[in-house]
C-alpha cells in the first residue's frame, strides 16, 4: 500500500495545485456568492473541462 501512495504522490500534487489554480480562477470571475460556490465546484472537476476542451479541439 505504501508503494502505491509514493508512486501517485506526484499526480496528486499536480491535481491539487491544478484544483487551487482553477478554483481561484473561477471564483475570481464570480459576480456573486453562489457563482463563487459554483466556481469552487468547477475547480473540483477542472480535469473534465480540460479533457472536454481537448476533445472538442481535436474534433473527436
Amino acid at each position: 500500500m505504501a508503494s502505491r501512495i509514493r508512486e501517485s504522490g506526484t499526480a496528486g500534487c499536480a491535481y491539487f495545485l491544478g484544483f487551487i489554480g482553477a478554483a481561484v480562477y473561477y471564483m475570481s470571475q464570480a459576480t456573486g456568492f453562489w457563482m463563487g460556490v459554483l466556481g469552487f465546484l468547477k475547480g473540483l472537476v477542472w480535469p473534465a473541462f480540460l479533457v472536454y476542451g481537448l476533445l472538442k479541439f481535436l474534433g473527436v
